[in-house]
């Protein structure tokens, strides 16, 4: 879903321990600025850096403000469902891009949030299915996910897409990712994800 890298100046939002940032380079992009909140996960991120055309720096998205006309490209993984004023941080990015730019991000799927919990349900013939909760009322979900009481802010596919259409964006490609039968077929385990997609990724253009 990503455009040729090659000669283009990228922003990573939410960009953790910069595993996009430093493989973007290897791709040709001529520089990288990987943006994140967590200082821990940056420090991970600068120590792996020895590519000086890659840069960290420290910044909350809800009040990120980036130069107009400043980036080729926009990316963004598993973080955008964090974000409480959506919005905001979509009208900004799109004022940062060139036209023609695209903006790349994956997010937890709004049904896959939804969930009771833990999720699964059993049916009387033993099958698992998977329960959706008030997946029509958006905002704060709270969960439990590598620490305790996890804020995540739950949104509708439909209102992600609106989004960035009212921000000026043209959508160009949504996947609600699943495995292939050759991966379940590999990894049994997988056969779950045919359930209820876990992600959706998502490809938008200036």
């Amino acid at each position: 879903m990503l455009p040729d890298l090659r000669g283009r100046r990228l922003v990573d939002l939410g960009c953790g321990f910069g595993w996009f940032a430093r493989w973007a380079r290897t791709e040709g992009a001529s520089h990288v600025l990987g943006l994140d909140l967590s200082e821990n996960m940056l420090a991970r991120a600068k120590a792996g850096a020895v590519d000086p055309a890659v840069e960290y720096a420290r910044a909350d998205l809800e009040t990120l403000e980036l130069p107009a006309g400043e980036f080729d490209l926009a990316y963004s993984s598993l973080t955008f469902h964090y974000i409480e004023d959506f919005g905001r941080l979509i009208r900004m990015v799109f004022r940062a891009l060139t036209p023609g730019a695209h903006l790349v991000f994956t997010i937890e799927h709004p049904i896959y949030m939804a969930s009771t919990r833990p999720g699964w349900l059993v049916r009387e013939d033993g099958q698992k299915t998977w329960a959706v909760d008030n997946y029509a009322v958006e905002g704060a979900r709270t969960t439990d996910w590598l620490a305790r009481g996890v804020v995540k802010q739950h949104r509708t596919l439909g209102t992600t897409l609106n989004t960035l259409i009212a921000s000026g964006f043209a959508v160009r490609e949504v996947q609600e990712w699943h495995p292939t039968q050759e991966q379940v077929a590999e990894r049994p385990a997988l056969a779950e994800e045919m359930e209820r997609p876990m992600m959706v990724l998502i490809s938008a253009q200036r």
